[in-house]
């Protein structure tokens, strides 16, 4: 991998100085919005082991790799938008959307996540589905969501 490739969480850092530590298992997410970064990086190189190790125990016990890669047959994670963070002593939310396309279709996951810090790192634990989730029309002049820096209608809407 070009060590100057931007992370796909779209930190504007570069993936390794980004998400790929902890990826790696290099080191732990020090915050719950880094984590959640790192997930949807994950969930981008398809990377199941990582999504199933950053939840939290009591929601991992009912978990299988096989399952996570089922759930996400045929998705192509496009684009990650941070939109609030707030931590207290042992417990996180961010609220996030993510793009995505399923075929020719597009999606929007707009979410709040619960994270929890245990065992010395932050895990996930549920999310919250909030409004606008769903299928999603890409205006053609909107800049694509793939992160091209081009218009929509010049890239993925082609």
């Amino acid at each position: 991998m070009n060590t100057t490739q931007p992370c796909h969480c779209q930190s504007n850092l570069p993936f390794i100085a980004c998400c790929q530590p902890y990826i790696d298992g290099d080191k732990a997410a020090p915050t719950a919005e880094k984590l959640m970064r790192s997930r949807f990086s994950a969930y981008v190189l398809q990377n199941y082991d990582y999504i199933l190790k950053t939840y939290a125990e009591k929601n991992r016990k009912d978990l299988f790799i096989e399952q996570l890669k089922q759930d996400s047959i045929d998705t192509e994670w496009l684009s990650l938008q941070v939109l609030h963070h707030s931590s207290k002593q042992k417990t996180a939310q961010v609220e996030f959307k993510a793009y995505y396309q399923i075929g020719q279709q597009l999606y929007l996951m707009h979410e709040l996540s619960n994270f929890i810090f245990e065992n010395d790192q932050w895990l996930y634990t549920t999310g919250t589905m909030l409004k606008g989730s769903g299928k999603y029309q890409q205006q053609r002049n909107d800049p694509c969501l793939c992160s091209s820096g081009k218009k929509f209608k010049k890239c993925c809407g082609k």
